[in-house]
């Protein structure tokens, strides 16, 4: 893939085999470790915290494994066993994923974590960046090294990717656009990174048909997280959740027309919300993947700015 500077959108110039500089800027953008680096120097400062607590959690958890066979096996095995439930869920979602994405196409895996997508979308015949704040080689971007595939590890933010416009065919948000701070700027930055007929997809974010639910959500992971690490790992102003309001509204206010996907989870999985009512608890999430395509673009099954459900 082709770089440009994230702050100004201007060419790079090529100082060596590793190194890229804007002259406008006068910035320099290394790879190192394997990785580019393209988080601004003024933007480390505002996600250091964020991301000291986010590495933390991950770490108590145990989301990671010395074992390079652990990483190749998802997400349709854990082979740590801890979190087995999760990546059963997403599973169903890459292999809805996969009815979508059926042409080669060019993809950045924004939110990559560890990189699982990108290596299995690279060994499907993609042309894929993984895109993430996190760089350590368990739960980030270093964990490329235990994959046998061939993709671009980038260190990004959200809302200054250092992609050429309109370059990308899609551009999928990898269980992390509930972490955006602004979900207008993320999303006008992805469809000025996506070629016109380009898709965005946002999968495994959680969603509520009442935000009030998505709200107690928040307020109960901040309490466990206090509890549990004595920190809130509120750092940023994230929205943290989506409603189905919500990505009505978005569509509306940046021309995006969304088709809803929820993939087939198992009926326990069907039966949650109806358990949750009858116990009197409060609404549970739901996942599954957004795809969105310019309204300008979008065949006439879609009905402008009108999302309809698809089960696979």
């Amino acid at each position: 893939m082709n770089f440009i500077c994230p702050r100004c959108h201007g060419e790079l110039q090529k100082k060596s085999e590793f190194e890229l500089f804007c002259a406008r800027d006068n910035l320099l953008f290394k790879q190192e470790d394997g990785i580019w680096r393209f988080l601004l120097p003024e933007r480390e400062s505002h996600y250091a915290r964020f991301i000291r607590d986010y590495e933390t959690v991950r770490r108590f958890e145990g989301r990671f494994s010395p074992d390079a066979s652990y990483y190749r096996a998802l997400p349709f095995k854990d082979t740590s066993g801890k979190f087995s439930a999760d990546w059963r869920i997403r599973a169903a979602s890459f292999r809805a994923l996969q009815k979508i994405l059926t042409a080669e196409s060019t993809v950045l895996d924004v939110g990559a974590g560890n990189g699982w997508l990108s290596n299995r979308l690279s060994l499907g015949g993609h042309n894929v960046c993984a895109v993430d704040l996190l760089l350590n080689p368990e739960d980030g971007l270093g964990a490329w090294s235990h994959y046998q595939s061939q993709f671009t590890r980038t260190q990004s933010e959200f809302i200054h990717l250092p992609f050429l416009t309109a370059s990308v065919s899609t551009v999928i948000f990898n269980a992390s656009f509930h972490y955006s701070e602004n979900y207008e700027e993320s999303l006008t930055e992805s469809l000025r990174v996506l070629s016109p007929n380009g898709k965005v997809i946002i999968m495994d974010s959680p969603i509520y048909h009442n935000a009030d639910s998505g709200e107690q959500m928040v307020a109960e992971r901040k309490s466990a997280f206090l509890s549990r690490y004595g920190f809130a790992s509120d750092s940023l102003r994230s929205e943290n959740y989506l409603t189905y309001r919500r990505m009505e509204e978005l569509g509306k206010t940046l021309g995006i027309v969304w088709r809803h996907i929820r993939p087939l989870y198992g009926v326990r999985w069907r039966l949650r919300p109806w358990l949750a009512h009858l116990r009197g608890r409060r609404e549970p999430a739901e996942f599954g993947l957004w795809v969105g395509m310019r309204a300008i673009c979008a065949t006439i099954s879609y009905f402008p700015y009108i999302f309809k459900d698809f089960e696979f």
